[in-house]
């Protein structure tokens, strides 16, 4: 597959449009933890316990994952344990430890409400070669990190 030609576009025009597409995500993300009977920040903790698949993640992984303090962790799986979407479980290697490990309803659920926005996304990457979408990816993870990094600075003022 060959690349298409597309129209310039400055850094600035970029930046909008990214912008646009965090605001609808942020709106989405608020419509699915709705949906689910949780809130937005429950939702990304159980988007990162089920990303961990078959090696569940500490409490204390979950929270650097999430950027939130343990404390704040804690509260998150009281209310994911009452809702039925995760559960603790003693770490095997230290009793110290709990582990997180997703109800099996949690994922279907999750993959029902989320399934066709990424069919979607499949349909726009298919407009990209290998290359191109690479460098979307690359950009995405160097984005993430820079994200990280102006989270943990404003937490730090």
């Amino acid at each position: 597959m060959q690349g298409k030609s597309r129209p310039p576009a400055t850094v600035g025009e970029a930046i909008q449009r990214m912008d646009a597409y965090v605001a609808l995500g942020l709106i989405g993300q608020q419509e699915v933890a709705q949906a689910l009977g949780v809130n937005v920040t429950d939702l990304t903790c159980l988007g990162h316990v089920l990303g961990a698949g078959e090696e569940p993640l500490s409490a204390g992984d979950l929270a650097e994952r999430a950027n939130l303090t343990t404390g704040a962790v804690t509260g998150v799986l009281n209310r994911l344990e009452k809702a039925g979407y995760a559960h603790r479980v003693p770490d095997p290697g230290d009793r110290r430890r709990v582990r997180v490990v997703a109800d099996p309803d949690a994922a279907a659920r999750l993959v029902e409400l989320y399934g066709p926005f990424y069919a979607r996304l499949e349909q726009v990457f298919a407009r990209y070669t290998p290359e191109e979408t690479a460098v979307i990816a690359d950009w995405f993870a160097h984005a993430a990190e820079a994200a990280r990094a102006h989270l943990d600075a404003l937490r730090a003022r």
